[in-house]
């Protein structure tokens, strides 16, 4: 219930301060909006019970609002904290309900602290580490406008390597100690993968690995799955993929199993590293089962295309053998 207040509690802030819905999540259940309608889909997130992303409002001269659409999450769950209290007090001669009454009112008031107060929470960092993360530098603002923006173009069916170049510039090595503008860094490899810029985009993600920089867990682990595509795709050795798929990296991606860049390296790894067409081709069928439901569309189409390069990789290597 609380989950279900405090992602609320950002939609309603947001739209209440210039921002337009693009989707909404509870689990792995997502809302979206697609072409003026509104489907569901499947997608989950780890470290994140829920998510509400909005369409930003322009940015003029280099400012946005970003403070209660941040924030609204945990206002949102202290205001219902105190109703449910409340109804506790009207109610607490009723056994079970005014028992759930008091429990919800206590989980609203530590989800707004655990949300509100500014954490990094290993895998991602929370909406207040995240508020005051945009207030040091207007750096760290435009790179909050243009992760957002993004998501919008990509719920449109946009892919990264079609949209503006100037949005992927990569920050000083000083500005990517900031959480929300290492962000841009990774955007960056993201997009050099899309173009398959593969060895730039290799060297550049063995770059960021060895930084003192922001990026948090769950983007870390993303780019180390790229890195290792990228590697099967190139020299393939084994202690380089043995040496990036560590425990923490198998967890990670036990974790994100359904997520389609987990997938489409997980079916690489398989046909180039094992030679297992069998089990690679059960990877496959998984992908195309996630993709019938997943909401970014643009994402399945680049993907698809990787798993097609690795394949091709694979039919090349055997003939040459």
């Amino acid at each position: 219930i609380q989950i279900i207040i405090h992602e609320g509690g950002h939609l309603i802030f947001g739209r209440l301060t210039g921002y337009r819905f693009s989707s909404f999540r509870i689990g792995s259940f997502m809302w979206i909006e697609e072409k003026g309608k509104i489907h569901l889909k499947r997608f989950s997130l780890a470290g994140t019970g829920g998510q509400c992303l909005m369409c930003p409002p322009d940015m003029v001269d280099g400012k946005i609002t970003y403070i209660m659409y941040n924030l609204g999450g945990s206002l949102m769950n202290i205001i219902f904290g105190f109703v449910f209290l409340g109804l506790y007090q009207l109610l607490k001669d009723i056994p079970y309900l005014s028992v759930m009454l008091l429990m919800t009112g206590i989980a609203g008031f530590a989800s707004a602290l655990l949300n509100g107060i500014p954490m990094s929470m290993g895998t991602v960092n929370n909406d207040g580490y995240n508020a005051i993360a945009l207030g040091k530098n207007p750096e760290a603002l435009r790179a909050f406008w243009v992760q957002i923006k993004a998501n919008e173009l990509i719920t449109r069916g946009i892919r990264l390597k079609d949209m503006p170049e100037e949005w992927f510039e990569v920050p000083s090595k000083e500005e990517m100690k900031n959480s929300m503008t290492a962000v841009m860094g990774v955007f960056a490899a993201n997009r050099m993968m899309d173009t398959h810029a593969f060895n730039e985009a290799r060297e550049f993600m063995e770059g960021l690995s060895k930084m003192d920089t922001g990026i948090i867990g769950l983007h870390r682990s993303l780019l180390e799955c790229d890195m290792i595509f990228c590697e099967l795709i190139g020299e393939n050795r084994k202690e380089y993929l043995d040496d990036i798929l560590d425990k923490r990296q198998k967890k990670f991606m036990k974790q994100m199993k359904n997520y389609p860049a987990v997938i489409r390296t997980e079916y690489a790894y398989a046909l180039i590293a094992g030679k297992d067409e069998i089990k690679a081709d059960q990877i496959k069928k998984r992908f195309e089962k996630c993709a019938l439901s997943y909401p970014y569309q643009s994402d399945i189409e680049s993907e698809r295309e990787l798993m097609e390069i690795a394949a091709e990789h694979f039919s090349c290597a055997v003939r040459q053998s």
